[in-house]
């Protein structure tokens, strides 16, 4: 009968540490360091997510240029793009004849309009404002017109405008009011109703016929109500000639302030 072997101690021992290791595994080590809150990738604190905030982030919105108070999206779009003045005359009612004057300029077109001399105090036509003038209704007319031309009985005040100085623009007699209207076309500025651009403002061609009235001028104001055109004071008036630039393509926008609200 034989009998079994026993192993050495040594190899006893190495057995025993190997088992020892097996039950214990990684956990006898360090636990692994847990990344920072806000760490690169780690959600909605992270850097990324501050990336994109800023990429979502609504861009500054660009200034609007300013466009003339109180006149309506019709009447602006009457207003030619080359014109950088605008002398804006506002009634007071359909059927009121008095009515404020403000000038326009508009030197940057990314800032938009801005006032430069106004608002002045002005008569219109006696019965009002009308979108369909004719001679003899004593309204003025309503809308945009080019202005290219001036005159006057009195020397030229430094217009840059054309100015035609001419004893035919005296005139005498009473306006509706009794009152006097010797002086008022000592200066005065065409309005480019039914006229020839480019002439004195005592040429009497009417383009779209006699019927439809003419002679529709700025000129001085003798204190009452016109026939039909825009009054404004003397001083006013002189003004108004030295600041209206032909280089700048002015343009009158005139009526109540209902019509030029639309």
């Amino acid at each position: 009968m034989s009998v079994p072997l026993r192993p050495p101690v040594p190899l006893l021992a190495a057995l025993f540490l190997a088992l020892a290791l097996l039950l214990t595994g990684c956990t006898s080590g360090p636990a692994p360091a847990k990344a920072p809150v806000g760490a690169p990738g780690q959600g909605a604190a992270g850097s990324e997510s501050d990336a994109a905030s800023v990429r979502r982030a609504s861009p500054e919105p660009e200034p609007t240029p300013a466009e003339i108070p109180g006149l309506g999206p019709e009447t602006r779009a009457e207003i030619p793009e080359e014109a950088r003045q605008a002398f804006v005359v506002t009634g007071e009612g359909e059927d009121a004849n008095r009515s404020s004057a403000v000038l326009y300029a508009r030197e940057d077109p990314a800032e938009g309009w801005v006032a430069v001399t106004g608002p002045w105090d002005a008569h219109n036509g006696m019965k009002g404002w009308t979108d369909h003038h004719v001679a003899g209704d004593l309204r003025s007319p309503t809308g945009v017109y080019t202005l290219t031309d001036a005159g006057g009985r009195l020397p030229d005040p430094g217009a840059l405008l054309p100015y035609d100085e001419h004893p035919r623009f005296a005139v005498d007699g009473v306006g509706f009011f009794g009152e006097p209207l010797e002086g008022s076309f000592d200066y005065v500025v065409a309005i480019n109703y039914n006229r020839t651009e480019g002439v004195t403002p005592l040429d009497r061609t009417r383009p779209l016929g006699l019927e439809r009235g003419g002679g529709i001028w700025i000129h001085v104001d003798h204190g009452g109500p016109t026939q039909g055109c825009v009054s404004i004071p003397e001083e006013r008036m002189e003004e108004l000639l030295r600041t209206l630039d032909p280089a700048m393509n002015p343009v009158i926008v005139m009526g109540d302030a209902e019509s030029l609200g639309r």
